[in-house]
């Protein structure tokens, strides 16, 4: 139980006495014509989270200087906190200390609080009104007639708790230690990410070493990789190739398999799951293509209604569906609903090579989907789409050069859902006073 220095106070009461509670610029002031390629950032729900990631930098839109001067009194800087007014309510987010930008503007859905630091920790409330606690209370109390809303005016009275000054600060710090180091094994993934989707990109996209050795330069590689390229080009039906690859359906390098939803008016295909079972929602909210578990599980009476039965860990898994494009390789053994395509690699084939050539196809993918209501591409579609094929001596180079990068990447994935996991466990007791820190 928290002690008797803890205090119930309100947002209102710890916020800023000019502009520390505002929302965005009505909807008509900030017109999507007001947007501009460069200028000042504008916060919006694609950079808010459901208690996960305290602030996303994509997906950025911006205005001019002009536009933000005039809607000054939106403008949020370091450590204004953010919550989404209309929409996804429930999402937050902290603007970061340190960013590229120093000033930001929020969106028309959006609303920011910006706390007096004489009287509170703006981290401490940042992870006070993201915890589950928060966002059910905020939900529960928002208006759901039409698109579920809220306002400053229920947000200024929104009550928590409050210890001394001092312990918000090691709650603040102990919990920010931990997403500090996931944010670091995020940036770390991305730059490993890049790494392998530029070396595929020189090898078989743009065949750089090819046009190298064609035009007599070193194309710096080391002397046994550089040798498995050839030194021209031959005509193929997608243009030319390098002289000795292939040209082949992508059917003709993977297993191709769709899934299924067994019955969820049975549970005993439910109850109790020990088989994890993927959708498209899985993957939609990773940070980097690796699968390592998912929302529903089903048991072993489930798993016989899916006709592709437990793909195997390796498996690279393609939303084939609402939308088409979401990525994975998934690295336990999995069982997948109608909305995927998933392909196992023949032997000799890199499932790396798979994952980042359906990256790179990804129009060509679109080019070969129908539907009515929304884009689908079926299995038979999928299959003849071509792929240019190098030697197998040269898959499996590629395979041993970025193994290592995307492994590195699975390393961190698992340290930082470990983290996580820690810090969503230490959160209500923290901020609730039930556990102190410093106490075992």
């Amino acid at each position: 139980m928290a002690n008797s220095e803890w205090r119930s106070a309100t947002l209102g009461a710890i916020a800023q006495r000019e502009y520390g509670l505002v929302d965005g610029p009505f909807g008509s002031n900030l017109p999507a014509s007001d947007y501009t390629r460069s200028g000042v950032p504008v916060i919006r729900g694609s950079n808010l989270s459901l208690g996960g990631t305290r602030f996303s930098d994509k997906e950025f839109v911006f205005v001019s200087e002009d536009t933000a001067r005039r809607l000054s009194r939106s403008t949020c800087k370091a450590e204004d906190i953010i919550f989404t007014k209309k929409g996804t309510l429930g999402q937050t987010g902290i603007v970061p200390r340190h960013h590229e930008f120093d000033r930001f503007l929020l969106s028309s859905n959006q609303m920011k609080l910006s706390v007096d630091r004489m009287k509170a920790d703006p981290l401490f409330i940042y992870y006070v009104v993201s915890s589950p606690a928060s966002r059910t209370k905020l939900i529960q109390d928002s208006s759901v007639t039409g698109v579920p809303k809220t306002n400053l005016t229920y947000l200024r009275e929104f009550s928590i708790l409050l210890p001394p000054l001092a312990e918000q600060t090691k709650i603040a710090n102990a919990l920010g230690a931990l997403d500090d180091k996931i944010e670091l094994n995020r940036k770390m993934n991305e730059a490993l990410e890049a790494m392998a989707r530029a070396l595929f990109k020189s090898w078989f996209v743009d065949f750089d070493p090819v046009r190298a050795k064609a035009e007599g330069r070193d194309p710096g590689l080391p002397a046994q990789i550089a040798a498995l390229f050839p030194d021209s080009f031959e005509d193929s039906e997608l243009g030319e190739i390098p002289k000795g690859w292939m040209v082949k359906q992508i059917g003709d390098l993977a297993i191709v398999q769709g899934g299924s939803t067994p019955s969820t008016k049975e549970s005993s295909y439910w109850e109790d799951g020990t088989h994890y079972w993927v959708t498209p929602k899985d993957l939609s909210g990773l940070s980097n293509p690796v699968l390592l578990g998912s929302e529903r599980r089903i048991t072993d009476a489930g798993l016989t209604q899916i006709s592709s039965g437990l793909l195997p860990a390796g498996t690279v898994l393609l939303s084939s569906r609402a939308p088409i494009g979401y990525l994975a390789v998934a690295e336990v053994p999995v069982a997948i609903n109608q909305g995927f395509i998933a392909m196992q690699p023949l032997e000799g084939v890199s499932n790396l090579f798979l994952l980042l050539w359906a990256e790179v196809a990804h129009e060509a993918i679109l080019s070969r989907a129908n539907g009515s209501t929304f884009l689908e591409i079926s299995k038979s579609s999928f299959r003849p789409i071509p792929v240019v094929v190098p030697t197998p001596a040269l898959m499996n180079a590629f395979d041993r050069a970025v193994r290592p990068l995307y492994s590195h990447v699975v390393v961190n994935e698992r340290e930082s859902r470990t983290l996580s996991s820690l810090r969503d466990s230490f959160l209500p007791r923290l901020i609730s006073g039930d556990l102190r820190i410093g106490e075992r």
